[in-house]
């Protein structure tokens, strides 16, 4: 028996900025970013209240090659403002789907986004609008999953929802080792003692200190969206 009710109210949805390249080598693939859009509107459809934050890699490869003797808090930022550009690119596509979204940035770019404002972001969320944070935490040294894990406690999320191109954690590389298995429940502990490249260490120990769970699932799957906010176990759960 299937369930008729979302197992989850409020969500955080880390995207990563890859998610949105496809099969192109940077950038923006307009077709991909549609169907990711669509897979978010069917959840806010069901009433699930969603907050995102992306990350910037499918810009900043671009420019990776010039960053490599670059000052690393220099390249942070660089990599911050990719995150806007991807959370624009974003809200448009929401915009031409027909879905209610604010764009909210750590860094102060206000012709394009609002500042992050907790109070206003809580509720616009109540209000059924999706919520954007780009420019991560608006700090160097810390990646978009700390954002992540960042955001959704502020938030009061019911869980982190982090979208890879892989269907769950893995016991090893599934591309280069066909035996490695699936994970259906880990640890924060056994997640962070095995180093599963899930998270970094710093969201990890956010998420596990806060009692938020995190659940990692692939994007690139139709509907695995929708079935991780009912509860029916796609994905990988990371919990206490």
């Amino acid at each position: 028996m299937t369930n008729t009710t979302p197992a989850y109210k409020r969500i955080l949805l880390k995207l990563s900025g890859e998610a949105l390249m496809g099969d192109d080598s940077y950038g923006i693939n307009r077709g991909v970013i549609e169907r990711i859009v669509a897979e978010i509107g069917e959840v806010v459809a069901l009433g699930v209240q969603v907050a995102i934050v992306i990350g910037g890699g499918n810009i900043f490869r671009g420019v990776a090659p010039a960053a490599a003797g670059m000052d690393r808090a220099t390249a942070d930022y660089m990599g911050m403002l990719a995150t806007v550009m991807n959370a624009m690119a974003l809200q448009d596509a929401m915009k031409h789907q027909g879905l209610e979204c604010r764009v909210q940035s750590a860094l102060n770019l206000e012709q394009v986004a609002e500042p992050f404002i907790r109070g206003k972001a809580l509720r616009y969320l109540e209000e059924g609008t999706v919520v954007i944070f780009g420019a991560g935490t608006g700090n160097p040294f810390f990646t978009t999953d700390t954002a992540a894990a960042l955001r959704g406690v502020e938030m009061s999320a019911d869980v982190v929802i982090k979208a890879t191109k892989v269907d769950g954690i893995y016991t090893a590389d599934p591309k280069k080792d066909p035996s490695a298995t699936r994970y259906e429940k880990l640890s924060f502990d056994e997640a962070i003692a095995k180093n599963l490249k899930v998270m970094d260490a710093t969201a990890l120990t956010l998420c596990r200190d806060q009692n938020l769970p995190i659940i990692v699932f692939s994007i690139f799957k139709l509907g695995a969206l929708k079935r991780v906010v009912m509860g029916e176990g796609e994905g990988t759960l990371v919990h206490l």
